[in-house]
Parts: C-alpha cells; sequence; structure tokens
C-alpha cells in the first residue's frame, strides 16, 4: 500500500495549521513564503502533512496528477522510465521545493524520498482556489517556476558542454549550495544520492562519477565522512572547475 494512503495528516492534535506552517523549517524558501498567519491557516485547512521513510515514493510516473506535493524535510529524486525499461534520475529535490504541479492529467515522472523526511499535499483544485484567492501565492509559485526553468538551462548546459570532472564538481558545488539556502551551515553536507544517481543524472557512468570523486579528493578538493557525508575543502577550485575554468589545467 502506497504510504500516503496509510499516514493520517501530522497536523491533528498538534496546534493549528498556521502554527504548524510558521514553524515549518522550509517555509522561508518554498512556496509558502509570502503567507501571512492568516493565510497559512487557509492553506494549512487545505493540506495534508504526511511522514515518509528512505525509498517511498511520494508519486509514481503514470500516477494521476490529482495533487500538488511540498517537500518540507529531507532529500528526494525525480525518475522517469524511458521506452526501454530503463529508469533515469532527472533530478533531486530538497525542503521547500514544489513536486508535481502539471497540466497534464498524469505525471510524466516518479519523485521518491532519498532520506527520511515529510511532505505537504494539498488537490490541484484547491491550490488552484488558493491561487485565485491569494494572488502572492501564484506570484510566488511563478518565481519557483522561472528558477527552475534557468536551473534546467544550466543543466543542459553541462550536459552538452563540460567535461565529466566539470559536471561533478558543478554538482557537488550546487547541492552544498541548496542545502546552505535551508540553512544547513557545514562544513559537512548531506550526499544521500548514490554514485549510480549522480551519474544517471549527469549523464556519466558510476565509474566515471567515481573517477572524478576520486580525483577531487586526491587534490584535497573534498573529503567524505561515512557514506553520506561530504564536505567542501577547496570550493574555490570546485567551482572554478564547475564553471568551466578548469583550474590547475
Amino acid at each position: 500500500m502506497h504510504p500516503l494512503d496509510t499516514t493520517r495528516a501530522l497536523m491533528e492534535g498538534t496546534g493549528s495549521g498556521a502554527d504548524i506552517c510558521l514553524r515549518c523549517g522550509s517555509r522561508s524558501i518554498g512556496l509558502c513564503a509570502p503567507l501571512d498567519a492568516g493565510m497559512l491557516d487557509d492553506m494549512a485547512g487545505d493540506s495534508e502533512r504526511h511522514a515518509l521513510d528512505a525509498r517511498d515514493a511520494i508519486f509514481h510516473q503514470g500516477d494521476t496528477a490529482r495533487f500538488v506535493y511540498t517537500l518540507t524535510e529531507g532529500m528526494a529524486r525525480l525518475t522517469r522510465v524511458l521506452p526501454d525499461g530503463r529508469q533515469a534520475v532527472i533530478g533531486f529535490r530538497f525542503a521547500g521545493d514544489t513536486l508535481g504541479f502539471t497540466p497534464a492529467t498524469e505525471h510524466a515522472f516518479g519523485a521518491e524520498m532519498l532520506t527520511r523526511g515529510t511532505i505537504c499535499r494539498i488537490e490541484r483544485r484547491r491550490l488552484d482556489t488558493l491561487f485565485r484567492r491569494y494572488p502572492l501565492l501564484e506570484r510566488r509559485f511563478l518565481d519557483l517556476c522561472v528558477r527552475e526553468l534557468a536551473a534546467s538551462q544550466d543543466h543542459i548546459l553541462a550536459l552538452g558542454r563540460f567535461s565529466a570532472e566539470e559536471r561533478v564538481a558543478a554538482f557537488l558545488v550546487s547541492l552544498a549550495e541548496a542545502q546552505e539556502r535551508r540553512n544547513h551551515a557545514g562544513p559537512v553536507f548531506d550526499l544521500p544520492a548514490t554514485r549510480a544517481d549522480i551519474g544517471e543524472f549527469l549523464g556519466l557512468t558510476l565509474e566515471t562519477v567515481s573517477r572524478a570523486i576520486s580525483a577531487f579528493r586526491r587534490r584535497g578538493w573534498i573529503r567524505l565522512h561515512g557514506h553520506n557525508g561530504l564536505e567542501l575543502v577547496d570550493r574555490a577550485a570546485l567551482i572554478g572547475l564547475g564553471s568551466g575554468d578548469r583550474p590547475g589545467a
């Protein structure tokens, strides 16, 4: 059974919807950022909150696109199953990111948790009503869409023009920056994605990603902590390489 069908809203018995939303760690960077307490209470009344474990599906490719989701805690990956049956990782999402909003009737890709976390989901028709009621909310959503489009354009450029090491360097920097925007100061950042996941996203093989990470370690640019910890020791070098400057080449 799908975990969202078995887990009820977490807000029950824990205070008003606005109180929960105000305490949400992802509020300042997510869809709800411009809303005041009254607006938050209105939105919370139409939303459901659910806890998920690592590898739990948020939604599957081909599911009816009935809900829009906000990842409020944790990290997720977006996947698409190709016609030949292969699965491709097409993106990663962090706390505050919105998932599943589409004009189509079905989801064109799937989303699953890489870590334990929580999501907030709202029916698309109810969100449309809130957009009409609160223009600030609709404007915020459009701003987030523009940012995602810009990030997608940067990713396409990297796939077409950057070397393997340049792609991996840019990815590691973007991972740290995404967590810093969510008040994770480091110096050790979470890296729950496998090297296979990273390779699929960057258009590289697992072996190529491993070689790039090993090269960065030898140069003293990064340090790995356990299975899921990453420290950027020489961020300037990674930024330079990830922007195509090829420092030290």
